[in-house]
């Protein structure tokens, strides 16, 4: 088992925020405590959100705040990607450089009979949520509408709007299970391109985790979440798979994020399970809120690192702040 092995994993999609500041701060001290290693990770797998200001933005605003990283990229502290500016075994560190990687995943989950190809759209879930839910079966263009029974009883299908109204703002649409059926055509697909992929939870199992913040975590699947999002109808791996993918190869020893990622935690387990892989410690950080109680988020420019940095701020006032919270 190798030693501490903690990563930073920020995804270029907007300016980082103070929320996030703090998480990677708490994992760059947990790292340092534990006389491990810390990797930097650039998870740019979303090519239509992801840009190069906001690349160069992460790494000049973590080296201002005063982090730094033992393997991955930008080890020259000068926020500038090149040929040659990354540092260990277990690169590329970019994310949409790991693709190989991800499909050799993907080829063992559908080998294993555990994924299937999913045609429904966004919009198709909607509309299967804000239906009346008067018969557990119906047909609607999305097809017909199987939910185990386990799920058919849950909250995951409660009536109306309010299903959708009620998600957690990085959780997913709960899904009805209307192509679960398919799941005996996966071993016809040689490639995942061209349809969306969902994991099969095993509904009614308990998953269940100790979290290094927030002690003991249980989720049901089934209850507390459905078949999740695997790989992307546009050709993109889900966020759920390329993580876990990542972790593994690169040894991760301790997943150091917010709290909204709980019950995501829940959905890697199956698949660190379900590939045989090792499974890490997590500490989860609290959320940090604004003014009026609302997590942050990357559209809260004001409390951007980057804003931070135009207004003078000095980074030892944002560390200052944070270890007084922390304590």
């Amino acid at each position: 088992m190798p030693s501490y092995r903690g990563r930073l994993a920020p995804s270029p999609t907007g300016y980082l925020h103070l929320g996030h500041a703090r998480t990677f701060w708490v994992a760059w001290q947990r790292a340092r405590a534990a006389g491990g290693k810390l990797i930097f990770r650039n998870e740019d797998l979303d090519y239509q959100r992801c840009k190069p200001e906001f690349v160069r933005a992460m790494y000049e605003d973590l080296h201002w705040l005063g982090l730094d990283w033992d393997e991955g990229l930008d080890l020259n502290g000068v926020g500038v990607t090149s040929e040659g500016s990354e540092l260990g075994d277990f690169g590329p560190y970019s994310q949409s450089e790991r693709r190989s990687f991800y499909l050799d995943a993907w080829r063992k989950l559908r080998d294993s009979g555990l994924i299937y190809p999913c045609t429904c759209s966004r919009k198709d879930l909607e509309r299967a949520l804000s239906a009346p839910h008067e018969d557990t079966q119906h047909t609607d263009n999305c097809g017909p509408q199987a939910p185990s029974p386990e799920y058919a009883q849950n909250s995951l299908t409660q009536p109306g709007a309010a299903a959708v109204q009620s998600l957690a703002p990085d959780d997913e649409l709960p899904y009805p299970g209307t192509c679960r059926e398919k799941i005996t055509t996966a071993k016809d697909y040689d490639s995942p391109a061209g349809v969306s992929w969902r994991f099969k939870v095993p509904d009614g199992e308990t998953i269940s985790f100790e979290d290094g913040y927030f002690g003991r975590q249980e989720f049901v699947a089934g209850r507390d979440f459905a078949d999740f999002l695997l790989w992307r109808r546009d050709d993109i791996p889900a966020y759920q798979l390329a993580v876990v993918v990542d972790d593994a190869a690169m040894q991760i020893t301790e997943v150091v994020r917010g709290a909204d990622l709980l019950k995501s935690t829940a959905r890697q387990l199956l698949l660190i399970h379900a590939l045989g892989y090792s499974t890490p410690a997590y500490f989860h950080c609290p959320l940090l809120r604004d003014e009026k109680n609302v997590r942050l988020a990357k559209r809260h420019d004001a409390l951007s690192l980057r804003r931070l940095r135009e207004q003078e701020v000095k980074a030892e006032e944002v560390r200052g702040r944070f270890e007084e919270e922390w304590q």
